[in-house]
């Protein structure tokens, strides 16, 4: 599941070392860890329903190398990486950006950014708003409760674009349009992006949809669809956003990672 090309590339990341007094027996490798991480993520699956006989260690030992590695930003780091990759391959597309928010509902009752949902308001559950390159893949998401309007995270998505290096000058991390539907709507922020030297093509609820607009903001969606495709992703199990967020970075990062492949083939 983690294969050796892709370790290759996690491995020298820093990581937390495992405390040299700890008791009990000797840690788990990272790379099973890891494997035991991406497991739960693909097949949603308790922690504590984690198989013994697959050699990842037990659930909480996975849960909680995911946490302090979360804690030092090793999937961030991974994420960049890997766009740094593909940026120096010419698969990313920066002429324009498109933005979009998903609902996911939540499993458990409360729980730190969490609310009400539009759809139905007696259950609670999460909101992933995500920018992508004009390819579609993933540059930064952000999970917050089901019932915060898109509108408000348009320019924490734009300013969330991590610098990705790969070519020659300055790392790039601003694309040049930002395309949006209706419910990105607002002037002030058009005037924001504007001055981060960004084209803002958002549709106007006081006129009709921009020609072609859906055409060109389609790659959202599927980037949506392959993210969802993780199945601890599609329904929110973890009450703390941060660990969630975890598992939201790695899948951006094994998207990223799929398609990096691609290019070598």
């Amino acid at each position: 599941m983690v294969d050796d090309d892709l370790w290759a590339l996690i491995e020298p990341l820093p990581r937390p070392p495992w405390p040299e007094r700890a008791p009990g027996p000797r840690p788990v490798p990272d790379r099973l860890c890891l494997q035991g991480i991406s497991y739960v993520l693909h097949n949603d699956i308790a922690w504590q329903l984690l198989p013994p006989d697959l050699g990842f260690g037990s659930g909480q030992t996975c849960r909680r190398r995911l946490e302090r590695w979360q804690q030092a930003g090793v999937f961030d780091q991974l994420h960049r990486i890997l766009l740094s990759r593909l940026h120096a391959a010419g698969e990313l597309d920066w002429s324009r950006a498109c933005v979009d928010g998903s609902h996911v509902r939540a499993k458990k009752k409360g729980g730190a950014d969490t609310g009400p949902s539009p759809v139905d308001r007696r259950k609670t559950g999460s909101k992933h708003h995500l920018v992508c390159d004009g390819c579609g893949t993933p540059l930064k998401v952000i999970t917050t409760a089901a019932n915060v309007n898109d509108v408000t995270q348009t320019l924490a998505l734009a300013d969330g674009v991590p610098p990705v290096a790969g070519r020659p000058g300055r790392p790039r991390h601003r694309p040049e349009a930002l395309l949006g539907d209706k419910g990105y709507d607002s002037d002030p922020h058009r005037r924001e992006l504007r001055k981060r030297r960004i084209l803002p093509i958002i549709s106007s609820r006081r006129a009709p949809n921009i020609e072609d607009l859906g055409k060109l903001r389609h790659v959202v969606e599927q980037t949506f669809a392959l993210l969802h495709q993780f199945k601890r992703l599609a329904v929110r199990r973890e009450r703390r956003t941060e660990l969630h967020g975890a598992f939201v970075s790695l899948a951006c990062s094994l998207i990223c990672w799929r398609r990096l492949k691609k290019t070598r083939t």
